[in-house]
């Protein structure tokens, strides 16, 4: 009996997968973009963008998100195929099979994650889809085309990474309590800017750490390819503006999250890191998002109000400056969960949507809320926090009263 997809999978046709593109938007101007790149990637936590939301950045927006699709077109999601979870194409094709022809980049590095996850002998003979230990998850690519790299003010690399499709990937993402970073010291808090407790160590979720850094007979980690990558291409490139953009949705978000902790923490004199999450899961504690600020690395997570996958795992406790300052009893719950190492922070800064604002959406379900294919919906008619697409109804209303000769 072949096994029913999860949920989110289900618009998915596996080889032939139909994934309605959002409404069309033309690239970003190519001088505003060019100037002000460090803006848009994040350098002063796009401040002044994000309400309302500025065109050319729900622009870059929506085509990050693309890179993200041809993540998940580009995966083999048949678990009848011999092939299940690999690349269904070379990496020469690889943008162009998934729909993104025209992108300026190419890829030069596919990525596979690698479950920690150790099965007993009789699970590991059963349906490929639950046994399945190391799946092709994404993909590196660099921008190559001199009048993309104008237009963008610098070479671009790419990060795309895609959600949980496997069995031991969703077993994974249920291990849901933190696990301490390994090498990680304390005295590297020294100057961070918000509320941080020294004695605390930076903690991550146990299942996102463990796809992040296991490894197997014959693959290496995900992190052990993203180093080797990412060594490369600063070798190459290191001379000229570059920029990191690391994207994902639902599970990709999360490992894009850690993908860039690790390569400011690696490499000293990288260049500008920057995350563009889509419906991302909770990463990691306060002592990790202190890390993260401190390091430089930018994160705009895309958050879909009526997406539950945002708000887990774990609890947020009062996440301001003033976290600590609790009654006795505030403190007495704050412990027994900080304990249990249940408690998380939210990282980098947000734009907040909701599919109940969007008059087009037939339906609201907890499957659809958290589909990228909404979220790139949700982007592109995104107003701001008070009045998302007010401009589109003020458009409708006064197409509907132009046709009733009410309007001169």
């Amino acid at each position: 009996m072949k096994p029913q997809l999860p949920n989110n999978f289900d618009h998915l046709k596996l080889n032939n997968w139909s994934f309605p593109a959002p409404p069309t938007t033309s690239p970003s101007p190519s001088t505003k973009l060019s100037q002000r790149w460090m803006d848009y990637q994040g350098v002063s936590n796009w401040e002044g963008l994000l309400d309302p939301l500025d065109d050319t950045l729900r622009r870059e927006i929506i085509r990050y998100g693309h890179f993200v699709e041809a993540a998940y077109r580009s995966c083999n999601f048949d678990p009848s195929s011999s092939s299940y979870a690999a690349c269904r194409f070379p990496k020469t094709k690889l943008l162009r099979e998934s729909g993104l022809p025209a992108t300026g980049y190419r890829v030069t590095k596919n990525l596979t994650a690698t479950s920690g996850i150790q099965l007993p002998g009789w699970a590991e003979k059963g349906p490929t889809w639950m046994a399945m230990q190391s799946s092709w998850i994404g993909y590196v690519a660099v921008c190559q085309d001199r009048k993309e790299i104008s237009r963008l003010g610098r070479r671009d690399v790419v990060i795309a990474l895609r959600g949980t499709a496997t069995g031991l990937e969703w077993l994974e993402n249920l291990r849901a309590t933190l696990t301490p970073l390994p090498n990680d010291r304390h005295s590297d808090l020294d100057g961070c800017n918000i509320n941080c407790d020294s004695e605390s160590e930076p903690m991550v979720e146990s299942g996102f750490l463990s796809l992040y850094t296991s490894s197997s007979k014959s693959r290496p980690s995900l992190q052990n390819l993203v180093r080797e990558e990412i060594s490369r291409i600063l070798e190459k490139y290191g001379d000229e503006p570059l920029s990191f953009t690391i994207t994902g949705h639902s599970l990709g978000a999360a490992l894009a999250t850690l993908a860039a902790y690790d390569i400011k923490k690696t490499f000293k004199n990288s260049p500008l890191v920057t995350v563009i999450s889509f419906a991302g899961p909770r990463v990691g504690n306060w002592s990790f998002r202190c890390r993260l600020e401190k390091q430089g690395t930018k994160i705009l997570r895309i958050v879909n109000s009526d997406d539950v996958i945002t708000k887990v795992p774990g609890f947020v406790i009062d996440n301001n400056e003033t976290h600590h300052q609790f009654t006795v009893a505030a403190g007495w719950v704050q412990k027994l969960v900080e304990d249990t190492q249940w408690v998380y922070a939210d990282v980098g800064c947000e734009l907040r949507l909701s599919s109940r604002h969007a008059p087009d959406l037939n339906s609201i379900n907890i499957a659809a809320c958290h589909e990228l294919k909404t979220y790139l919906h949700l982007v592109n008619g995104f107003v701001s926090s008070n009045c998302p697409f007010r401009a589109t109804a003020r458009k409708m209303l006064t197409k509907t009263l132009l046709s009733r000769g009410k309007l001169i």
